[in-house]
């Protein structure tokens, strides 16, 4: 029998719900006796069976559920059965892009605190949960076993734990290679007929943003003919996508020196000459325009917040570029706006364009909207799971 855990009824209610976190706050028992990493049956104070996860004594998700039968048990069985259903999703939703994709997407896979990314044969891993991590050998042999079984060719894994949240579970940050297998830290994949640059050692996340890789495409099939201007372009995914979709010209403009020059190795990489890179801070850039210049423009920023406190200044700061990006789009021009903070919600955000079309003076009519690619999947009743927002609106 698993140690148990009692939570209140407000913790209950909340569980009953389908999240998959139990809060500390919502404790009703002493855990001071568990191990931490155990495996624990959550339980309401009456006695009902609630769910069974891992024990994080140090952090505020004191028990992230993994499993709503408490007879299961976790050993390497669970973990390949977990990992091949991870698989076969991807197998479905991206099967042009195995090479590159989200094989694993923490809650949203049922393995919560676990991500993994393939980047050709190297896999690149993020734990940031404690009972993830004391079983990290486990998931690993379950992870190769896996896609080993299916022919895929993987040579080595990566760890990128050097993401603060892992603090808030008493971890330590650190980034390498597992065991003694080794690969080139930057390898380059083939994104829908593009070649990119991924330094999975310091480039972003895991070391590139494969959530955005689908409507990076959106763009490309838009982009015949237009001046396009791609801000907070990083390495350059949307200015290269607009490229290769045969755009006029593109400016792509980002404030940092080595993501720039990652993104102009990108475009000789590709024989595409009609990108532009400039560094400079986008809201300072943006305030240098003429009405007009340009046909379309991608504002994909990095997360203004990052906790609901900060929430409003996230808001005045996403207003303050869509605003100036309507300001320069030409009339009938195409604006191309996203959010990759979970704490900025869709209704405020989209009160926020609201708000800045109308202060503007523009009307916004749409195009599309999307959200993260199909290999990040989004788990109903975790909103944490979906946190990426991508709209494109006909300006005029």
């Amino acid at each position: 029998m698993n140690p148990v855990v009692k939570i209140t009824s407000k913790g209950a209610e909340y569980l009953k719900k389908g999240q998959s976190w139990m809060y500390a706050n919502n404790l009703a028992s002493d855990i001071d006796a568990y191990h931490n990493g155990s495996i624990v049956d959550i339980e309401s104070e009456d006695g009902r069976y609630l769910g069974t996860g891992m024990l994080s004594k140090n952090s505020h998700i004191t028990v992230r559920i993994m499993s709503y039968d408490r007879h299961e048990v976790f050993d390497s069985a669970f973990f390949e059965n977990r990992i091949q259903q991870a698989w076969e999703f991807r197998k479905t939703v991206e099967g042009d892009n195995l090479d590159n994709c989200r094989i694993v997407f923490g809650e949203a896979d049922f393995l919560p605190g676990l991500t993994v990314d393939r980047y050709n044969s190297v896999l690149v891993t993020q734990i940031t949960s404690y009972g993830m991590e004391i079983r990290k050998d486990m998931i690993y042999q379950a992870l190769l076993s896996v896609l080993g079984c299916d022919g895929q060719n993987v040579t080595a894994i990566y760890e990128r734990n050097d993401v603060q949240s892992r603090l808030k579970e008493g971890l330590q940050l650190y980034k390498g290679f597992y065991g003694d297998t080794q690969a080139d830290p930057v390898q380059i994949i083939c994104e829908n007929g593009l070649l990119l640059h991924v330094d999975i050692e310091n480039g972003q996340k895991t070391g590139y943003f494969l959530d955005q890789k689908s409507n990076r495409v959106l763009l490309r099939h838009m982009a015949k003919g237009k001046r396009v201007l791609d801000c907070f372009t990083h390495t350059g995914g949307f200015a290269l996508n607009a490229a290769y979709g045969k755009a006029a010209h593109v400016t792509a403009v980002d404030v940092s020196a080595t993501a720039l020059e990652e993104g102009r190795a990108n475009a000789k990489l590709n024989h595409l000459d009609n990108v532009e890179f400039v560094q400079a801070d986008v809201f300072d850039y943006l305030d240098t325009l003429q009405q007009g210049q340009y046909d379309v423009i991608v504002l994909d920023p990095p997360a203004f917040t990052k906790s609901r406190k900060t929430v409003m200044k996230a808001y005045n700061g996403y207003k303050r570029i869509n605003q100036q990006a309507m300001h320069v789009l030409r009339h009938g021009g195409y604006l191309i706006t996203c959010s990759c903070s979970r704490y900025m919600e869709t209704d405020l955000f989209e009160k926020m364009l609201v708000e800045a079309a109308q202060e503007t003076g523009v009307r916004l009519r749409q195009v599309s909207v999307t959200q993260q690619n199909g290999d990040h999947p989004i788990l109903w009743t975790m909103n944490e799971t979906s946190y990426l927002k991508f709209y494109i609106f006909q300006v005029w």
